[in-house]
């Protein structure tokens, strides 16, 4: 018999929010059906002897005391023995983030690993939204210098956003274009997401969680003054809101076709009622925001869908 654990591959807890963490959220319900929780960082994951091993800890979590987690003790684990393995650390998608994958995969069969390891792989978190360039601002993707000035001269107002990033991080605002500041910015980062400015961003965004193939919830995200950022981590202040029709029907489209490239869990953004260009497959945030607000618990309906 398969125990029950559940394994998270994901930044140390103490570098973590655990207010509003989404990976200590999903934890804490799937402890109330007295599965343990075994943590390990992405560093720590190997292969010896034919076994796909972590060295890291059993822990315990609990909102109500001062200190969210508890480390109950160490240990290096063969992961056959979970029942899931949940990939939660942050991106950036390097060359660690990719071996990891290549390991999960070979147990991929026998333990329940989301999202799947072959499929965040394959799906590229900003790449990927080029199936849906109808939907989204007007946007490229290059690392052609003369390419981003004639889509400059065109837009006006332009983000520069890494391919690779992740949590607002290296967005830039163009105004005017800077040769020199162009230039470092591509041997910073290579190729890069060009798109226009959506000035309505100053109202907010709206993050969609996608569970299971199924559009569940949303949030707004509104930027602190003078930003243009609406990653909570980046000061957004967060708020309950409902999609429009538009919004509806492109959710949907996308977590159906997410669904038949294996991803269970996603989080897609919109700006203005256009996807900004970020499907979020490997470590989607805000379930306990959305929870905070609504009194709604996804990561209950997240163990349901996965028959936990």
């Amino acid at each position: 018999m398969i125990n029950k654990i559940v394994a998270i591959q994901g930044n140390h807890p103490s570098k973590l929010n655990i207010l509003t963490d989404t990976s200590i959220f999903l934890a804490n319900e799937i402890q109330s059906k007295n599965y343990k929780i075994f943590y390990y960082e992405p560093k720590n994951l190997s292969i010896i002897n034919s076994k796909i091993v972590a060295e890291g800890f059993f822990v315990k979590f609990d909102y109500t005391q001062k200190k969210k987690f508890k480390i109950i003790h160490k240990q290096k684990l063969d992961l056959m023995k979970c029942k899931f393995i949940l990939i939660r650390q942050d991106p950036p998608f390097n060359q660690e983030y990719i071996s990891t994958t290549y390991i999960l995969d070979i147990i991929k069969k026998k333990v329940r690993i989301v999202n799947d390891p072959t499929s965040i792989r394959n799906v590229s978190e900003k790449f990927y939204s080029a199936k849906y360039l109808r939907y989204m601002p007007n946007t490229i993707f290059t690392q052609n210098i003369n390419e981003i000035k004639k889509f400059f001269i065109i837009n006006k107002k332009v983000i520069l956003k890494p391919t690779h990033s992740y949590g607002g991080n290296d967005i830039h605002l163009l105004k005017k274009f800077n040769l020199n500041f162009v230039k470092k910015y591509l041997k910073k980062h290579d190729h890069v997401i060009c798109q226009k400015f959506l000035p309505k961003i100053n109202k907010g965004d709206k993050r969609v969680f996608l569970i299971n193939g199924k559009v569940v919830g949303a949030i707004s995200r509104m930027p602190k003054k003078g930003s243009f950022l609406s990653n909570m981590s980046k000061g957004a202040t967060p708020a309950y809101t409902k999609l429009t029709n538009i919004e509806k029907r492109i959710s949907k489209l996308v977590a159906r076709n997410l669904k038949k490239k294996n991803i269970f869990f996603a989080g897609i953004d919109f700006i203005d009622q256009k996807l900004n260009g970020d499907i979020n497959v490997t470590s989607p945030t805000g379930l306990k925001t959305y929870y905070d607000l609504t009194k709604i618990n996804l990561a209950k309906t997240f163990w349901e869908e996965l028959k936990a």
